[in-house]
C-alpha cells in the first residue's frame, strides 16, 4: 500500500465523529455501571476481552512474529503505563464526575509532547506549542478550583480530578515509550496487544490482591458496559484509529479527536445528570485550546499565515 496519506474528507469526518462519541461515552459507562461492578474490575475485564480479540487478529494476519525479540521490553513498559492509566481512571471515577474525567484524561497530548521534547531532537517544542502548554495548565488550574469553597474544600472532587490528571500523564508517557522505541515501527496490533495483555494481568493481580474480584451483579447495564468497553472501545475503535492513521494525515485526525472531551462532558450531563460549573466549562475550553495548539501547531500556524496573507492582499486591493 502507498505511504501517501490523504487529507480530510467526508468519510474521515463521519468515522471520527463515531470514534469520538465512543471514546467520550466510556467514562460515563464505567460510572453508570459502578453500582453493579466495581470500576477497577470493569477496566480489567475490558482489557482481557480486547486482548483476546486482538490476539485473534494477530494470528490471522501473521505479520508480527519477527518483532517480538526487539519490542517486548518496550511493550511491557507500555502495557504497565496503560494499566496505570486505567487504574487512575477507575479510582478517579469513584470521586469525580465522568465529565471532569473526560477533560483531564485528554490532557495526555500535553504530557507526551513534553516527554518527546526531552527525548527526541526532532520533537522539540515550538513557541506556539509552549503557549498552548501554558494555556492548558491555566485551564487546569481554573477547572480544578475556580469555584470551590476552599474553607469547605471538596477533597473528594479534587482527589478524583487529580487522578484524572495522573491518568492523562500515564497515557502521555505511554505515547512517549511507543514513539521512542521500535514499537513505533511494529505492527499496530502488536503494540495494542502488549498494552491490553499486560494491563489485564497487572490489573487482575491487583484486584485479586485487594479483594475486588466481586461481588458482581450481571445486569443489562453492567454487561453492556463491559462489552462496550472491551469490544467497541478497546478493540473496534482502537483498530479503526490505526487503520485511519495509515490512510489519512495524522494532523487532520488529531483536529477531529478534540471532539472527544466535548462528547464526554455532554454524555455526563445528559445521561448521569452531572452538574457543570461556569469555571469548569471555561477551564475545559482553555485546556482544549491548549491541546489544539500543542498537537496541531503546524496546522494552526499555516492557517494564521494564510489569514495574514489574505489580509495583506485585501489591504493592497483597497
Amino acid at each position: 500500500m502507498s505511504s501517501t496519506r490523504q487529507g480530510a474528507d467526508a468519510f474521515l469526518f463521519q468515522l471520527m465523529l463515531l470514534l469520538c462519541a465512543i471514546w467520550g461515552i466510556q467514562q460515563v459507562a464505567i460510572k453508570l455501571a459502578a453500582a453493579d461492578i466495581a470500576p477497577l474490575l470493569q477496566v480489567t475485564l475490558r482489557s482481557g476481552i480486547a486482548a483476546l480479540l486482538v490476539a485473534g487478529v494477530m494470528f490471522w494476519q501473521r505479520g508480527w512474529q519477527g518483532w517480538l525479540r526487539g519490542t517486548w521490553r518496550a511493550g511491557v513498559l507500555a502495557g504497565g503505563l496503560f494499566a496505570l492509566e486505567f487504574f487512575f481512571i477507575a479510582r478517579g471515577l469513584q470521586y469525580t464526575s465522568a465529565s471532569h474525567m473526560a477533560v483531564f484524561l485528554y490532557t495526555a497530548p500535553i504530557f507526551s509532547a513534553l516527554g518527546l521534547h526531552l527525548l527526541l531532537p526532532s520533537e522539540r517544542l515550538r513557541p506556539l506549542q509552549w503557549g498552548g502548554i501554558a494555556l492548558c495548565f491555566g485551564g487546569i488550574a481554573l477547572a480544578f478550583g475556580g469555584e470551590l469553597d476552599w474553607a469547605r474544600m471538596d477533597r473528594n472532587l479534587l482527589l478524583g480530578d487529580g487522578l484524572g490528571l495522573l491518568a492523562g500523564m500515564a497515557w502521555g508517557a505511554t505515547t512517549v515509550v511507543v514513539r521512542g522505541s521500535r514499537l513505533s515501527e511494529a505492527p499496530p496490533t502488536l503494540t495494542l496487544f502488549y498494552q491490553l495483555a499486560v494491563a489485564f494481568l497487572l490489573l487482575l493481580g491487583y484486584a485479586a490482591a485487594i479483594g475486588q474480584l466481586g461481588p458482581i451483579r450481571w445486569t443489562p447495564v453492567s454487561i453492556g458496559s463491559v462489552l462496550l468497553q472491551g469490544v467497541v472501545v478497546s478493540f473496534f475503535s482502537y483498530l479503526a484509529w490505526f487503520w485511519l492513521l495509515r490512510r489519512y494525515l495524522a494532523s487532520n485526525m488529531a483536529v477531529f479527536s478534540f471532539m472527544t472531551p466535548l462528547f464526554g462532558v455532554s454524555f455526563g450531563v445528559l445521561i448521569l445528570d452531572e452538574p457543570l460549573t461556569r469555571n469548569f466549562v471555561i477551564g475545559a475550553l482553555l485546556v482544549l485550546a491548549g491541546i489544539m495548539l500543542v498537537s496541531n501547531h503546524a496546522w494552526v500556524r499555516k492557517r494564521l499565515l494564510a489569514g495574514r496573507g489574505l489580509a495583506r492582499q485585501e489591504g493592497t486591493t483597497d
